[in-house]
């Protein structure tokens, strides 16, 4: 009797009890999860939206409800490639997507979106649901971590590149010529880039010649233009990419590809400042810094004799070596998330990493490609992934295939001795010396101590 007692409550105006209104125990439990959840009708009207949903769009229920949910929920996929839309015409559902929506003060939000099929008794869809998470506070944890490692849109935590972020903007402020010397792939037109958008000819044109994809028969014309008449079918003055670069930055790539003919002309350029286009008497004046990049060491060829002595040094005034991927592993798993997150960008997948397999199988590998090999195996697996992990299934198949030479399929170490062999390798460069060789691996000595007692480190 107390219990109903309890369950009642009295009404004034009839004088007798009536049976008090219980919430709705679903809408209860779904008002207190941290996720948004709302759900639409055929229709695409909101008929439900919890208290998570509305703190983080910034809509009230009461504004939500009845409404075309593309009005409510402002997301990147609305009028492309809805994820609600694309489960309610497959049945299938859609998990962890990544994307943006504008909340009701019109600011970005990064949230991961998962869908699914409302079904009633029979079966039948009857509308959809989706479930939103605020990524806010994970984006800018990864911000943040690129913007401890990166310089302009170069990431690295290798000490030697680290070295290189600290003189760049003092390279970028000169006028004096750059040699970039590294391997293909390394990233080499990155850090040319960056000097010249760092420097006072930023705002000036950025003019890239491929050395090593003209033919030497052309080149010249490319670098220094022609005039009308110079040669058959020069029916009109054509300038060339020191004209068009004026005021700006010339970057010379595969600089060690270039002839000895015009290696001669591009001496004078940098010791002059002047050339004459091709068939004309006139010189021209070239306001044009010169960086130039190599994946052959100009040195050796001084040596050999296939490169101007005179000419390397008008080109070597100021220095940058990149090194290697494989000696700069490190850095793999930072750039495995960097590119992972920009293809997601781009392709509006949800793919969260790659399996411990292929990151052993990252941190192992030669990587002939350096970087842009990296890069496109991401890309590959990335396309062909339809879940949100990338397995070595997912990889090239040259890639995949060199890994089971290697014994990398199963049954390979795990993704710790690679770790390892990382801390191992800086132990080695800095003589055993942790205070330096945490500073290059950017972590903390304490964080190096705890690692190498967990892998089991005690000799390099």
């Amino acid at each position: 009797m107390k219990k109903r007692q309890q369950e009642e409550s009295p009404r004034k105006d009839a004088g007798k009890r009536v049976p008090r209104v219980r919430p709705d125990p679903v809408e209860t439990i779904l008002d207190s999860i941290a996720d948004g959840v709302f759900t639409v009708d055929r229709d695409w009207r909101v008929t439900f939206f919890n208290r998570a949903a509305e703190r983080i769009t910034g809509v009230a229920k009461e504004e939500a409800i009845d409404q075309p949910c593309f009005d409510v929920f402002r997301a990147s996929i609305c009028q492309t490639s809805c994820a609600l839309k694309r489960t309610l015409e497959t049945g299938k559902e859609v998990i962890d997507l990544a994307v943006d929506i504008l909340d009701a003060d019109g600011r970005r939000v990064p949230i991961s979106v998962s869908t699914a099929a409302l079904r009633g008794p029979e079966g039948k869809i009857i509308g959809g649901v989706e479930t939103f998470r605020d990524l806010s506070a994970v984006e800018e944890l990864r911000k943040e971590l690129e913007d401890k490692y990166s310089f302009e849109d170069i990431i690295s935590k290798n000490h030697a590149i680290l070295k290189i972020f600290d003189i760049l903007p003092d390279i970028a402020e000169s006028e004096s010529t750059v040699l970039i010397q590294g391997p293909s792939g390394s990233g080499k037109e990155l850090f040319a880039r960056a000097i010249h958008h760092l420097g006072p000819r930023g705002k000036g044109p950025y003019v890239v010649v491929s050395c090593g994809a003209i033919p030497d028969t052309l080149l010249e014309s490319e670098l220094f233009g022609y005039v009308r008449g110079a040669f058959t079918h020069a029916t009109r003055d054509k300038p060339g990419r020191f004209a068009l670069a004026e005021g700006g930055t010339l970057f010379l790539d595969e600089i060690g590809d270039v002839s000895p003919a015009v290696q001669v002309k591009l001496l004078r350029v940098l010791e002059e400042k002047e050339y004459e286009p091709l068939g004309s008497t006139a010189t021209r004046k070239a306001d044009v810094r010169i960086v130039a990049a190599s994946n052959r060491d100009l040195r050796q060829m001084v040596d050999a004799g296939q490169f101007r002595e005179d000419l390397y040094y008008r080109l070597n005034v100021v220095k940058i070596e990149l090194p290697p991927l494989r000696q700069r592993r490190e850095d793999i798993p930072l750039l495995v998330a960097h590119f992972i997150h920009s293809f997601n960008l781009k392709m509006g997948k949800s793919i969260s990493g790659v399996s411990s397999e292929v990151m052993d199988l990252f941190m192992k590998h030669d990587f002939p490609g350096n970087v842009r090999e990296l890069e496109n195996a991401l890309e590959h697996g990335c396309v062909v992934c339809r879940g949100t992990q990338i397995e070595r299934e997912h990889l090239p198949r040259e890639m995949a295939g060199q890994a089971e030479e290697r014994g990398g399929a199963p049954g390979a170490p795990p993704f710790e001795k690679a770790e390892a062999q990382v801390i191992i390798d800086a132990l080695r460069r800095h003589g055993g010396h942790r205070g330096r060789a945490a500073a290059e691996l950017g972590i903390h000595t304490t964080t190096l101590w705890r690692k190498m007692k967990r892998l089991g480190i005690t000799t390099w």
